[in-house]
């Protein structure tokens, strides 16, 4: 999506602050002893009190309102009967739609108490790997600016990341064009980005993984690390200006 008008960027905005306030409510509430599926009925009020529908399930009939995925789960983790205990990473990814436009934010947590310096680290870490992909961010810019600055700061900080899940285009859908846009370096990205346009920004920064994979095969949905390791996702959704990133999936 390309924003065209001041009330398009409104919707934008309206959808992206209602994603973000599910995902903190959702984020206060953690606690050991919680199931996925209660954590995902949090999310789900905030998103129906706003008048905003599940993206994951209007778009791909996702058995869920959100995406949780514990500790050995990447992305795309079913809500259900597993339960959160402390010291869990546990990432929170919130996609919604309100008036035809759809905005996408994640965070990872670690689930108090219980918290190791590895895992602090790396939540910290993950955090720092996504602002440096939006600080890339600008009209003009090569897209594939983001990738190089996420794979320098993984590189410089000895992380690894997951080369199969990318960042995408938003707005008219929740994955729109201009498609999928790497979060690592890539020799092949030759596009530039345009003003206005929407996308996300979405490293998956890992201690080891390289790639996501199914599951099970009873599972079609849920990611997990090759080779297994701690992985951790920060996501916004921006606009591209010649100031640079607008994050529209802000609570405040």
């Amino acid at each position: 999506m390309t924003i065209t008008s001041e009330e398009e960027l409104e919707r934008l905005k309206a959808i992206g602050r209602i994603c973000a306030i599910a995902r903190d409510t959702m984020a206060s509430a953690l606690e050991p002893g919680m199931t996925t599926r209660e954590l995902d009925d949090i999310g789900r009020k905030v998103l129906d009190d706003h008048g905003a529908r599940s993206a994951p399930e209007v778009t791909y009939q996702f058995p869920g309102a959100t995406c949780i995925s514990v500790n050995e789960e990447v992305a795309h983790g079913i809500p259900g009967s597993r339960v959160i205990n402390a010291g869990d990473l546990v990432n929170i990814d919130v996609s919604a739609e309100k008036d035809g436009i759809f905005a996408d934010t994640g965070a990872s947590y670690i689930v108090p108490p219980g918290a190791t310096r590895r895992l602090e680290k790396l939540c910290s870490d993950g955090k720092k790997a996504m602002w440096s992909g939006i600080r890339a961010v600008r009209t003009g810019g090569r897209m594939a600016d983001i990738g190089d600055a996420i794979g320098k700061f993984a590189g410089t900080n000895g992380y690894t990341l997951i080369r199969n899940l990318a960042s995408h285009g938003i707005g008219h859908g929740l994955h729109d064009e201009p498609g999928e846009i790497p979060t690592w370096p890539d020799r092949s990205e030759r596009r530039r980005i345009g003003e206005g346009l929407v996308f996300t920004v979405e490293p998956f920064l890992s201690l080891g993984g390289r790639m996501a994979e199914e599951k099970s095969m009873d599972d079609p949905w849920t990611l997990v690390s090759v080779p297994p390791a701690p992985c951790v996702q920060y996501e916004h959704t921006i606009v591209a200006t010649r100031r640079g990133a607008v994050v529209v999936t802000l609570a405040a």
